[in-house]
């Protein structure tokens, strides 16, 4: 008798649990919403903020999967590829925002790897998500082993509407730096 006593638990936790997951989905931004505004600090403790850099132009924003027991290569080609074209951008008159999120205590360790050796160009924002607020607020945490964020490319017009979002629900299938300067155009 105990253990169907357990799996009724189980099985009510489980169907209590299910709004707060498609609440998360929810909270995604989407083609034509109004991107939920937000402030991080870079590695150097500059803030950036979404509103701010609304002000200077359009907004590309890259959400990273962070630190997940090792530096994701895609992430890592990804930042490679936005980083190679930022004259395209700059001249797009758009910021790039790439948000590194992981754990409080160990973000900054592990950002400070991934950037290791990259120039970081004047608009192109390297930002951490300590604790995952950020990634929370866009509905990106993706709460399995060894993960922190889905993969994700946002594309803000200056007025704060999102004109384009991409999230992979793997590692790969990223937004890659043609298809944005091409909405940017």
């Amino acid at each position: 008798m105990m253990p169907k006593t357990i799996l009724t638990a189980a099985v009510a936790a489980l169907i209590a649990m299910t709004p707060t997951l498609e609440l998360r989905a929810e909270t995604r931004p989407q083609v034509g919403s109004k991107a939920p505004e937000f402030t991080l600090r870079t590695l150097d403790g500059e803030p950036v903020g979404l509103a701010a850099m609304l002000e200077r132009g359009p907004v590309v924003l890259i959400q990273l999967r962070g630190w997940v027991g090792y530096q994701c290569p895609i992430c890592t080609a990804q930042v490679g590829e936005f980083m190679g074209r930022i004259e395209d951008f700059r001249a797009a008159g758009a910021n790039i925002i790439a948000v590194y999120p992981g754990q409080e205590a160990e973000v900054r360790q592990y950002a400070e790897e991934f950037v290791a050796g990259k120039a970081i160009p004047g608009n192109f924002h390297f930002v951490l998500d300590p604790g995952l607020v950020f990634t929370n607020l866009y509905g990106l945490r993706w709460d399995a082993p060894n993960e922190t964020a889905y993969p994700a490319t946002f594309l803000i017009d200056p007025g704060g509407t999102v004109r384009f979002a991409k999230i992979s629900r793997t590692h790969g299938g990223r937004a890659g730096a043609e298809e944005i300067l091409a909405l940017l155009r």
